[in-house]
């Protein structure tokens, strides 16, 4: 593949895994206890359930773009050929995939009907349940920078 194309699908892979991983770090060290801090939950909850709301969508196109143009990049060296470190992105960044679409279309809209029937406690519990999934594909994220990184010559 032309060395632009490759460029160009470096770059997005890159964008979409720093607006990933950007996203989860700021609502998980900023906003979270920002909002824990200053709303009470029948505020906090609707916030929380507007944000994903928000995030959710882009982060799904986000996703798609990252995992494709891993795998395409990831095809073009071959996978005899890829260094180790690629491999262990690739499987990380599967996980993180599975996480994003359970919390996406299982846990989500579990919070969004709770808030709509302002069942704070019940919001809370899901929102906590998301909080754990996040906490965790933020560890994955930073195993696959990490071997991203280390995998380069």
């Amino acid at each position: 593949m032309a060395p632009l194309t490759r460029g160009l699908l470096v770059l997005l892979h890159l964008l979409g895994a720093i607006a990933w991983f950007g996203g989860m770090w700021f609502a998980y060290f900023c906003l979270r206890p920002a909002a824990a801090e200053a709303l009470d939950p029948a505020h906090r909850l609707p916030l929380w359930a507007a944000t994903f709301g928000r995030f959710f969508r882009y982060l799904a196109l986000i996703v798609v773009a990252v995992v494709l143009s891993g795998f395409v990049l990831l095809l073009q060296t071959g996978l005899r050929a890829a260094p180790t470190g690629w491999l262990v992105m690739a499987s990380l960044g599967l996980a993180m995939t599975a996480v994003f679409s359970y919390v996406y279309l299982v846990l989500y809209p579990r919070l969004n009907a709770h808030c709509r029937a302002a069942s704070w406690p019940e919001a809370a519990l899901v929102l906590n349940d998301i909080r754990r999934w996040v906490a965790m594909n933020l560890v994955f994220a930073l195993g696959a920078v990490a071997a991203a990184v280390l995998a380069r010559p």
